[in-house]
């Protein structure tokens, strides 16, 4: 997975944001989200985001590897990760 060209992520203090320079839009992130989209966007694999997220917070890994899933599904959606 990548992210498609055009797509600037940033990191804040509440998370990051998702910003598609093209067309303006842009997508907030709490910071699980972020450790996704870092991982996917440096060309990991799902399962490595799911680590880090163990890793970090105190969260169950079949609740990781669904919430990543799911984001991962959506971005693919919104034309923001390409697999």
């Amino acid at each position: 997975m990548k992210l498609r060209r055009g797509i600037a992520v940033t990191t804040t203090e509440y998370g990051g944001v998702l910003l598609d320079e093209k067309s303006g839009s842009y997508w907030q992130l709490n910071d699980t989200s972020v450790i996704v989209v870092e991982t996917l966007a440096a060309g990991r694999a799902p399962e490595a985001a799911v680590d880090r997220i163990v890793a970090e917070f105190d969260v169950e890994r079949s609740e990781a590897e669904s919430d990543v899933a799911e984001l991962t599904r959506r971005l693919v959606e919104a034309k923001i990760l390409s697999p």
